[in-house]
């Protein structure tokens, strides 16, 4: 039970400190490299699967990357961009703080649920599924959204 609680608070930690990051992001001016760079980072996360304890099945893993993908439309409708000194940055959404701490909670809540039929390390696989399964497509949506947004640009200079 220990175990359970002590990895509850990490991941709220972790959830937190990505919320600060994300806050401190839209104060500087974002390309397409600080865009796409955080989901590869993340894929190195999946060599946690080299640890047969880790793994799931599946169809458990596509479940949570399908509902990953779920959370991420809340974030995608949440961004977008806007110039300043001509620069891209992100622009703020009152709503996405909010959407993150949803979020984060509703995770809490399904981890507690997952962790009383699923040992703990199958358990971190899946809310790692997760999370990349929200931030991949989140990501990509953004990186085109970039693109046009910045093609919107040049368009209208000339």
């Amino acid at each position: 039970m220990l175990v359970e609680i002590l990895s509850l608070c990490i991941g709220v930690l972790f959830a937190v400190s990505v919320i600060m990051v994300r806050l401190k992001a839209s104060t500087r001016p974002t390309n397409a490299k600080k865009i796409l760079l955080p989901p590869i980072f993340m894929s190195t996360g999946a060599l946690m699967f080299l640890v047969p304890a880790c793994r799931v099945s599946w169809k458990e893993a596509i479940i949570a990357f399908m509902i990953g993908m779920l959370f991420s439309i809340l974030l995608i409708k949440t961004s977008s961009f806007e110039w300043q000194n001509n620069q891209v940055y992100l622009k703020r959404s009152k709503a996405f703080i909010f959407i993150l701490l949803g979020l984060l909670i509703i995770r809490a809540i399904m981890k507690i649920m997952v962790e009383k039929s699923v040992n703990l390390p199958q358990t971190s696989g899946l809310f790692f599924i997760l999370a990349f399964g929200m931030i991949l497509p989140w990501r990509i949506v953004m990186y085109i959204m970039y693109r046009h947004f910045i093609n919107e640009k040049k368009t209208f200079v000339n």
